[in-house]
């Protein structure tokens, strides 16, 4: 009886919405149905990651999956600086690490690009870059969250050891002496409790980007592929999923919080134009 009142629990909560007709349900203090929409310059068009240095909200960092350069600018504005850290490949997902003094680059190969932050200025190529190719086992990957301890967790979208219906494989890499990165621990993330409709399903689940909430802690992980947010704890047990509506979510591939919680997600152009839209948090 108890693991059928969850389930419904979780239908209820999830909201799943059959097309596109009506407003869907939203994770506490956002609404989903009601962003506001910044257009990113067509050098953003296959925008792929975002994130926030810590405590500057002014301005987000995001890359593309073509060209190894971190872009930089603020939301609304038109143009965008980059600075290139790398040669041309699929980039998936940026974050900070090291309380923002490092990015981290991943590659959807599973390579890792980590560099200073202070370097980021201008459209030199950055020299200090350190490069981790194929640090992660094989497979596909998408997702990117770093900590203030120098701690990574990379999501895989597609690997062959995961069933990807009933669970996602997440590595998670810690900096060692002297600065390098080992891979420290993998453990899976059990999503069988999510009931998708079946124009939703499509097979697998497939993530595309996650982040960590700054204030209640939880994390976030968005499927491009399966149009829904997940609302997992701090112990990355599932709590909740939503439906995210396909004419707002085009490909969404990005994801983060600015330090007072509210949420950004950048959708690659297609055959528009790119975006990052804003959800207010409000608690």
């Amino acid at each position: 009886m108890a693991k059928i009142i969850s389930l419904i629990s979780l239908i209820v909560l999830s909201g799943w919405a059959c097309g596109d007709s009506g407003p869907v349900a939203s994770p506490p203090g956002y609404n989903l149905n009601n962003p506001q929409k910044f257009i990113m310059s067509e050098a953003l068009h296959e925008i792929s990651g975002i994130v926030f240095l810590p405590g500057k909200d002014d301005s987000l960092y995001a890359i593309e999956d073509e060209d190894g350069r971190l872009y930089y600018f603020k939301a609304g504005e038109g143009r965008a600086s980059y600075t290139k850290f790398g040669k041309r490949g699929d980039y998936e997902d940026v974050t900070v690490m090291d309380g923002g003094r490092t990015f981290g680059v991943l590659r959807s190969d599973g390579s890792l690009y980590v560099f200073p932050a202070g370097d980021v200025r201008g459209s030199e190529k950055l020299t200090n870059v350190q490069e981790y190719l194929n640090i992660l086992p094989q497979g596909e990957y998408e997702g990117l969250f770093g900590d203030t301890d120098g701690t990574l967790y990379a999501l895989c979208k597609n690997c062959k050891q995961d069933d990807q219906r009933d669970e996602v494989s997440c590595y998670k890499l810690r900096r060692q002496q002297g600065g390098s990165l080992a891979v420290m621990e993998h453990f899976s993330i059990d999503i069988s409790s999510i009931n998708l409709p079946k124009e939703q399903r499509r097979g697998k689940f497939r993530p595309s980007c996650l982040a960590r909430h700054p204030i209640t802690h939880e994390w976030y992980i968005i499927s491009s592929v399966n149009k829904v947010l997940l609302v997992l704890n701090e112990q990355w047990k599932l709590k909740a999923a939503y439906s995210l509506k396909p004419s707002l979510f085009k490909q969404p591939e990005g994801l983060a919080f600015d330090s007072k919680g509210n949420m950004y997600i950048s959708n690659e152009g297609g055959d528009g134009d790119p975006n990052v839209l804003l959800f207010t948090y409000k608690p």
